[in-house]
């Protein structure tokens, strides 16, 4: 099965299920500063998971880009991903536990669909704990379709538990479904084998049926809601009889051409091409965004510095040099991609460029870190023992993290010098851990907060950015489109298209054309429409949709005469009067040809 037939097996699954099938949401997050990336399918959905009215109505579908970056240094094993799909399904309080199962297991075995063995099915479900009981009902739902009790695990919060969201909203337990890929009979019992790594989980049914209190409480809510979702990437392996994502249609084109352009063989040393055809498939996937962003020092843009500087130093291990040879295989993604989400064949040309002018960059940038290298050898061999340690695990992971030199090229450097220990894998090791420590503890401060709760002050913030953006428009042009934003309830910021540094001149106008709008009492409606009406009516927004769908349209001002018109899902104030005053606190570059503005309102 190609990954094109699985995708759309699925969506034509639940369509014929009653759902609508949404586009892909970006992957730049709207609104949300608790992520940098969209994680999950149901990221986008947070506002409808959490009351907002969906224009699509209560069952909905989606294949969703999604990126995550908290494992970025274990990609290189068999399935883990920077870039990858998820297939969802979800219910705004529509169905419930009952169906949710039924659908799960018709798609997963049902000859129409993907016929599995359902021997080879176990399930996992929500055991209870002080929170919450025990999910009888989804334990017995998957009796009666014929599971044996010892094929479904009963799990704690930490397997079987979703959300919530925020610091509250709402939550609730799941059922898991894995699929036995090992070579032998899959074992009889579940609970005692569902760590053996050949259960490999191909769908989560995540049953919002509580919410958590400021108190850390959980209490039942009275209409619940259905969250879903099913890796493409990992259920496709499983369709081809693989324990390797890397050997599908979504990446051996890539492998192959790697193979053909380095003259090694992906069965010697796997790891380097798992590594390269990952991180430059991710760092495309996101410059090749509606909301894409280039490489640079801070926030999204360094993470897609860090992807292309990691596959261009695993491409040496290779002897694949200079940057030729990228601009080969990101084309070969551009071409995979290219139909289901045609926004990466439109931005090819600011893909290639950016890709050059980084790889440049950072050949410079490794020729420094090797002279640095070459400075500590030098007086290693000076000291004359060949037998010590000769570089601390410190000053390696120093190298490592200033100049992008990998452990195996710091190591293979020393070795062609003699000296027989080179360097410490277990200093370095510990030192890389540290830092990913620190760096996870940094994340976690920076992007606490956000829009999960629906706080008046991040409404009004959320409402602010709307007549923000319109005001730069109106003082800087038409090019001027969003290409991000983070609210939390003390601030916003708004990262937009814009070359050059706005002059205090500029600040000053764009300042007084919100406020004038917040003194003139502007009221805020809201319609939902088809997305050509919207696009007839010149609403802003990135019209990533090849499917037809309905959409929110806010207004600020007059319908005949409207100060701001933006695609949103909410949240936002019903008048601008609501807003108080509103204040640029700073105005930045944000990464190249993007500028960033941060305001608060008093």
């Amino acid at each position: 099965m190609t990954a094109d037939e699985l995708r759309r097996k699925y969506l034509d699954f639940f369509r014929g299920q009653g759902h609508k099938v949404m586009a892909s949401a970006s992957l730049i997050p709207e609104n949300d500063p608790t992520v940098l990336f969209t994680t999950a399918g149901m990221h986008p959905l947070v506002p409808y998971l959490l009351g907002e009215t969906h224009p699509d109505g209560q069952r909905l579908a989606s294949a969703q880009k999604c990126v995550r970056t908290g494992d970025i240094e274990e990609v290189g094993d068999l399935t883990h991903l920077t870039f990858f799909e998820m297939l969802g399904n979800w219910s705004l309080g529509n169905y419930f536990k009952k169906e949710a199962i039924d659908f799960s297991f018709e798609f997963l075995t049902g000859g129409r669909w993907l016929g599995l063995d359902k021997n080879k099915l176990a399930v996992s479900v929500f055991a209870g704990d002080h929170d919450a009981p025990f999910d009888r009902e989804s334990f017995d739902h998957w009796l009666g379709k014929g599971l044996a009790k010892e094929r479904i695990a009963r799990l704690g919060k930490d397997d079987n538990w979703w959300g919530p969201a925020g610091q509250t909203g709402p939550c609730g337990p799941d059922t898991e479904m894995f699929y036995w890929t090992g070579t032998i009979a899959a074992p009889a019992d579940f609970q005692a084998t569902h760590d053996d790594p050949r259960w490999v989980e191909i769908w989560n049914d995540v049953f919002m049926a509580y919410g958590k209190t400021t108190a850390g409480n959980f209490e039942p809510l009275a209409a619940g809601n259905v969250d879903t979702g099913m890796g493409l990437e990992r259920t496709l392996a499983v369709m081809n009889g693989l324990d390797d994502v890397y050997q599908t249609d979504l990446f051996w084109p890539m492998i192959e051409l790697l193979e053909k352009l380095s003259g090694s063989r992906y069965q010697d040393q796997p790891k380097p091409f798992r590594i390269i055809a990952d991180h430059l498939k991710a760092a495309v996937m996101i410059m090749g965004d509606d909301k894409g962003l280039a490489p640079a020092n801070t926030d999204q843009g360094y993470i897609v510095r860090r992807l292309i500087r990691r596959a261009a130093r695993y491409g040496r291990l290779l002897n694949l040099e200079g940057g030729d040879w990228t601009k080969q295989v990101v084309e070969t993604v551009i071409e995979m991609y290219g139909d289901i989400y045609p926004e990466v064949k439109r931005r090819r040309d600011f893909i290639q460029n950016n890709l050059r002018e980084e790889m440049e960059t950072f050949t410079k940038t490794l020729a420094r870190g090797l002279k640095e290298l070459q400075k500590l050898i030098i007086k290693k061999k000076g000291e004359g023992d060949n037998d010590v340690v000769a570089v601390s695990g410190a000053n390696a992971f120093n190298i490592f993290s200033t100049y992008g030199f990998p452990f195996e090229m710091i190591e293979e450097e020393l070795q062609k010098e003699g000296l027989k220990k080179g360097v410490s894998k277990k200093e370095f090791d510990e030192e890389l851990k540290r830092h990913q420590e620190l760096s996870r503890t940094s994340a976690a401060g920076k992007f606490k907060g956000g829009l999960a709760d629906h706080s008046d002050a991040a409404t009004k913030l959320h409402t602010a950015t709307h007549l923000l953006l319109a005001a730069l428009r109106k003082v800087l042009g038409d090019h001027v489109w969003q290409k991000g934003s983070n609210i939390t309830p003390e601030r916003l910021r708004l990262d937009f298209s814009h070359p050059d540094k706005l002059t205090p001149g500029q600040l000053s106008a764009v300042s007084d054309l919100v406020n004038r709008a917040i003194q003139e009492n502007l009221p805020v409606s809201c319609e939902t429409m088809p997305l050509e009406q919207a696009r007839e009516i010149k609403a802003m927004g990135v019209f990533e949709s090849k499917y037809s769908q309905e959409v929110k349209v806010y207004t600020v001002g007059e319908a005949t005469r409207p100060f701001s018109r933006e695609i949103c899902g909410g949240p936002h104030v019903t008048n601008t009067a609501e807003l108080g005053h509103f204040r640029i606190v700073k105005e930045e570059a944000s990464s190249a040809g993007v500028r960033r503005v941060k305001a608060i309102l008093e």
